[in-house]
């Protein structure tokens, strides 16, 4: 007579094992991908932000024009933002630091805004690319009319003043 067998065998558990690989190897990039669209929707929705703040500077203080920095938009990460020409308070301090102080970035990608030409300035561009090729797959642009563009999904060049007002205006 058998004895009763208690647990699994070492087949079993290769078996359960190489079930969850296959399992995890087809899932995983489709995380991957949804993790990219999350960080291009963050940034898309970050980069309308920086626009809004910048046109709310320059109608708070229209002797100083639009801010040289970003950090001018927001105050220091963790502090108490107390509003003036230096601190405007119009922007979240961590997106106006983009990230941190170390300014690694928010949601995957670095951000760039600052006042063209000399002060005081009537025009501003700002920017959005991505950190990697893994982080996003679009880079976004705005200048002082306030449209947010866009390029297509892959091309990451940083815009200048010059060229983004002919690249596509951000739909949905």
């Amino acid at each position: 007579m058998r004895k009763q067998q208690k647990g699994f065998s070492l087949i079993e558990l290769l078996i359960v094992v190489a079930i969850i690989l296959i399992i995890a190897a087809i899932a995983i990039p489709n995380l991957m991908r949804a993790k990219m669209a999350a960080n291009d929707s963050s940034a898309a929705a970050s980069e309308r932000s920086i626009v809004t703040a910048e046109i709310a500077y320059y109608s708070s203080f229209p002797t100083l024009g639009y801010p040289a920095a970003m950090t001018v938009l927001g105050g220091a990460i963790g502090a108490t933002c107390v509003p003036s020409t230096l601190t405007a308070c119009l922007l979240d301090a961590f997106l106006a630091n983009n990230g941190n102080p170390a300014g690694s970035g928010k949601s995957g990608y670095l951000f760039t805004a600052a006042g063209q030409g000399a002060a005081p300035s009537t025009d501003f561009l700002t920017t959005a690319v991505p950190i990697s090729t893994t982080t996003g797959s679009k880079s976004y642009c705005s200048v002082s009319d306030g449209v947010v563009r866009t390029q297509a999904p892959g091309v990451l060049t940083l815009a200048t003043y010059a060229n983004c007002p002919g690249r596509n205006p951000l739909t949905n």
